[in-house]
């Protein structure tokens, strides 16, 4: 209705009929009445009618199905961040509003270049009257192919690749059109559901339709997802688990990688790149640096999708403490359960195990982990260092 009535604006909302009709077309002519029934409900829609409440709450319910649908792509793709506010609502009205005006003039001006004479002609003239026919059959596919790939690019806080989001449309759009071929032959055999559920068999085949588009679409988005991930199709069940000792790992290089590249000048990484970077899930490197940014180490750029910044200078965070962040995780809900019993061999154990991590990485910041590990040759010897790990600070005293 919103996308409707800015193409009435722009005096192009005649084509939405034609395009609708090819939408419903394998609903035979029962997708020609919902058509027109749409149609009729979109044109009685007038903004000094609706009231500012009505268009508002209008307006919500845009917002909120594309939400949906926004959570859906991201449970795909593995992402737990969803975008701020302010830019999910400036995103879905720029693509309800504009993306359809985009859509219609490159239509418009595909029929206009398909009917000029020159075209006209060459239709005449082989082999081009084939090559136009063939591409004329092919066009409507290439259209649904290149809606899917903007909507798999764009419905994901994540940064999809191109390649990926081809193979996924490619595939989704092959499907759409084989399920509206499938569909077709079922509407065309199923007269029986007219005398069965009368009036209403539209309604319910049109539901069946949409849903199994959606479907399509959704199937789309996963190979897109394990075209770009292929780690994923591992005989696995749910995200790999990792020990202690790794996690540890993880979080110290995934903060060591995002230090080096703001003190670099490289911009924020995103978790795409520091998953590649580390070659890792990004199931498990989104995990670590959401645990990093829950603990203020780390903030979310304004970019889309966001990348990593440190939230604090990487000189003032000691190595000492991202080993705390980690090993307390899931303390507090433990503690709710209830603590081990008191016993004085115990206690003295753990006092000992952190004094000499303290003593270990007495000093030690994010900065000086980030640098020591890539930093260019012949730089200051001093600053090297200064910033070589302990033990390397050690072996050099000695």
């Amino acid at each position: 209705a919103i996308s409707f009535s800015v193409l009435k604006g722009f005096g192009v909302h005649n084509q939405v009929e034609p395009f609708l009709l090819n939408f419903l077309a394998p609903l035979g002519d029962k997708g020609i009445e919902i058509g027109d029934r749409i149609i009729g409900f979109v044109e009685n829609i007038e903004a000094g009618v609706l009231g500012s409440i009505g268009l508002g709450l209008l307006i919500y319910t845009v917002i909120s199905l594309m939400q949906k649908i926004e959570r859906a792509f991201n449970f795909i793709w593995h992402v737990t961040h969803q975008r701020p506010f302010a830019q999910r609502f400036s995103g879905y009205l720029s693509v309800i509003m504009i993306g359809p005006v985009l859509v219609f003039s490159s239509l418009g001006i595909t029929a206009s270049l398909t009917s000029t004479s020159v075209v006209v002609a060459l239709t005449s003239i082989e082999p081009f009257g084939s090559l136009i026919r063939v591409a004329g059959t092919v066009l409507p596919y290439v259209l649904v192919v290149g809606a899917f790939t903007f909507i798999y690019m764009f419905m994901p806080n994540t940064r999809v690749r191109v390649s990926a989001a081809l193979v996924g449309a490619a595939v989704a759009g092959l499907l759409w059109i084989t399920a509206g071929w499938a569909f077709a032959s079922f509407v065309v055999s199923s007269t029986q559901y007219t005398a069965i559920y009368s009036a209403f068999a539209a309604l319910i085949i049109f539901m069946i339709w949409l849903y199994v588009s959606w479907l399509i679409l959704l199937i789309g988005a996963n190979i897109a997802f394990y075209h770009q991930h292929p780690e994923y199709l591992m005989p696995q069940r749910g995200d790999p688990q990792f020990s202690s000792r790794y996690r540890e790992r993880l979080v110290l290089a995934a903060a060591a990688a995002i230090a080096a590249d703001f003190y670099r000048g490289r911009g924020a990484p995103g978790t795409e790149d520091i998953a590649l970077r580390l070659r890792m899930p990004v199931t498990a490197v989104e995990r670590v640096l959401s645990l990093l940014a829950e603990s203020g180490l780390l903030t979310r750029s304004g970019d889309d999708p966001p990348g990593w910044l440190p939230a604090r200078p990487p000189e003032t965070v000691p190595v000492k403490a991202l080993l705390d962040m980690v090993r307390a995780e899931g303390e507090s809900a433990a503690m709710g359960i209830g603590q081990p019993p008191a016993n004085g061999a115990v206690d003295d154990a753990m006092a000992r195990l952190e004094a000499a991590i303290d003593d270990a990485f007495e000093g030690w910041t994010l900065k000086q982990l980030a640098l020591s590990g890539g930093e260019p040759a012949g730089v200051d010897a001093e600053r090297d260092a200064a910033v070589a790990p302990p033990s390397q600070r050690i072996r050099a005293r000695r």
